[in-house]
């Protein structure tokens, strides 16, 4: 008999990032920050955050502020309806073990 844990499966998560302005971070020039909305793998809502932050960093953006908007299971349960194109995105970042930015929302004052 082993104790041996099994391995949590990947989810693929819902963020919301704000990101605020860096040197060669691709935002239009007169933008103060964005908003990036994600779809994120990670075994828990966490390392999804952990990860997602340190991709944004390594391409030279500032995040801020990170809301999790739960998994893709989660939100079903809750009853929200999710659009195919957003469910397609959802799987690919799940089949990429990746981080895929699927929206981008410059902030202006």
């Amino acid at each position: 008999m082993t104790d041996a844990k099994q391995p949590k499966a990947q989810q693929v998560y819902t963020l919301l990032v704000e990101v605020g302005r860096c040197a060669g971070d691709g935002l239009p020039d007169k933008a103060t920050g964005a908003g990036l909305l994600c779809y994120a793998t990670g075994v828990d809502e966490a390392e999804a955050v952990r990860e997602t932050v340190a991709l944004l960093k390594a391409a030279e953006m500032n995040p801020l502020d990170v809301t999790g908007y739960g998994s893709l299971a989660e939100r079903l349960a809750e009853g929200e309806e999710i659009a195919d194109e957003e469910q397609e995105l959802m799987e690919r970042a799940l089949a990429e073990n990746s981080v895929v930015v699927a929206q981008m929302t410059p902030f202006f004052d």
